[in-house]
């Protein structure tokens, strides 16, 4: 468990009229995404059906130059990804998008969410005979198609099939050699988007401004449960999955913290949901101070919002390395706490001698909180009170979002008393639950809070742990004295 939030991944998928450099075109796409995950990133190029992919440990511009690049060669269609590890550790086998090579022709996957029943799928397709090469759960949705494309007159059926068996959360991108699909769970837990392209074609992602940096003019969203296949023919759409407005559940957090801020989620401005939650804020939790300041980035347009709600004059109180990455998305503990230490650097000018409401999204274990309310007392503010702009973590999440032990969250131990004093502010004020409802408007789509409320849009299970394919899975040894005695308690028996 980190001191502050992990999201998962960003798909991106593109498909040309004509053969171009489309590598490229996917390059800068992720360029665009790389927010959404730092550990790793590939690309895979569909040239008349013959596939070439480069995948790797890093960031976009450390995997990709311009000699893979062109390596990839032209095509007509492509597929990106960018992946923080939500199941699976970051190393380069689990680098997506994953390559299937069957025999009813090559498939790439890219998935952006969590499955909740990646154990028990992956259980059942190794009963079956299945060997998997990753440890991550795409490679589970990639059985759970290919198993039904034997079945299946196309690949569009196949993953209207599989649909059926995954659960969970997944904005997913699949290519053929003749299609691109664009796939999203019936809740619509993770965004995910339609563009087009200038010069004909189409283009799938995560956000929106994946599509401002290619060009591409923006569509619409692809519906919770909707599959969209774009072809020779155009775009179509199948809506056996759908669900009704009532159903949906987008992950409030995607306004809050994940999404660029010029983004634009369900119909809504991902910019002016975080302004109208610090409005929102002002109101909750007024203060009496001289400035407001906030935590960039995604405190930032919060903080403006709440300067404008309340009329204390905003100001730009920190200064970010922009060469240290963002501090969750790096893997390791000792790797998050020293980059708090290099990654933001106070304008003492502007907090000296002043009282100070310092805005930031949220307050995970509270270690990287306190840090950076030590900064701001180091530089000469006489009081300082958080505001966070969405409510106490309090559960786990089982859609993407990397919270996956309750009694890691500082919420479950402490008041709000509590941890303004184990932070060091002279007060704190959390947004209501029914303020983060609201702060994304006109959104198209309901929203879920089950992290700050413990109550969840779907059925899900006791524990999902994050390497759960790095450890010990279950085995039927079947009285094999060798098995039996390497796995023990993990032995399944036999059906």
């Amino acid at each position: 468990m980190f001191n502050s939030l992990h999201e998962e991944c960003g798909v991106f998928g593109i498909y040309t009229n004509k053969k171009t450099d489309i590598a490229t075109s996917t390059y800068f796409a992720l360029y665009a995404l790389q927010h959404r995950g730092q550990e790793n990133c590939g690309i895979v190029v569909n040239d008349d059906g013959v596939f070439s992919d480069y995948r790797d440990v890093g960031l976009v511009n450390e995997v990709f130059n311009s000699e893979v690049l062109q390596r990839l060669g032209k095509g007509r269609i492509s597929l990106g990804h960018v992946r923080y590890s939500t199941t699976g550790n970051s190393s380069k086998a689990n680098s997506q998008p994953l390559l299937v090579r069957h025999i009813k022709g090559p498939m790439a996957i890219a998935h952006n969410g969590n499955l909740i029943n990646a154990n028990e799928l992956r259980l059942e397709f190794e009963m079956n005979g299945g060997i998997f090469h990753t440890t991550n759960d795409t490679e589970v949705i990639s059985y759970a198609i290919t198993e039904q494309r034997l079945k299946s007159k196309s690949i569009e059926e196949a993953v209207e099939r599989a649909m059926y068996k995954i659960k969970g959360a997944y904005s997913l991108a699949v290519m053929s050699p003749q299609k691109l699909i664009a796939a999203r769970d019936p809740n619509g837990f993770r965004p995910l988007c339609i563009g087009t392209l200038p010069e004909g074609g189409y283009v799938i992602a995560s956000e929106t401004c994946a599509l401002d940096s290619i060009g591409a003019m923006f569509l619409r969203d692809v519906a919770p449960g909707e599959i969209v296949v774009i072809d020779k023919n155009g775009l179509r759409s199948i809506n056996t999955h759908c669900s009704s407005y009532e159903n949906t559940s987008l992950c409030v957090f995607e306004f809050v913290y994940f999404a660029r801020p010029d983004s634009v989620i369900a119909g809504s401005s991902v910019h002016e949901a975080r302004i109208r939650a610090g409005k929102f804020l002002a109101k909750e939790h007024p203060v009496d101070a001289d400035v407001v300041i906030g935590v960039p980035d995604s405190g930032l347009d919060a903080a403006l919002g709440f300067a404008q709600e309340s009329g204390i004059p905003y100001e730009i109180g920190f200064v970010k390395n922009r060469y240290v990455g963002r501090t969750f998305i790096q893997p390791s503990q000792g790797m998050r706490e020293n980059s708090v230490k290099i990654k933001l650097n106070v304008v003492a000018e502007v907090v000296r001698g002043k009282k100070v409401v310092l805005i930031d999204d949220s307050i995970v274990r509270g270690t990287t909180s306190g840090n950076i309310v030590q900064l701001i007392k180091n530089a000469g503010a006489t009081e300082v009170h958080m505001r966070i702009s969405s409510p106490p973590f309090i559960s786990e999440c089982y859609f993407g979002t990397d919270i996956d032990d309750k009694d890691k969250l500082i919420a479950n131990h402490k008041s709000v008393e509590e941890i303004a004093q184990h932070i060091s502010v002279d007060s704190l004020g959390y947004l209501s639950i029914d303020g983060i409802k609201k702060i994304a408007k006109n959104a198209q789509c309901k929203f879920c809070v089950g992290c700050f409320t413990g109550e969840y849009p779907v059925n899900v299970p006791e524990k999902i742990e994050k390497d759960k394919f790095e450890s010990k899975i279950p085995y039927v040894c079947d009285g094999d004295e060798e098995c039996m005695e390497v796995y023990g308690k993990n032995i399944v028996k036999s059906k």
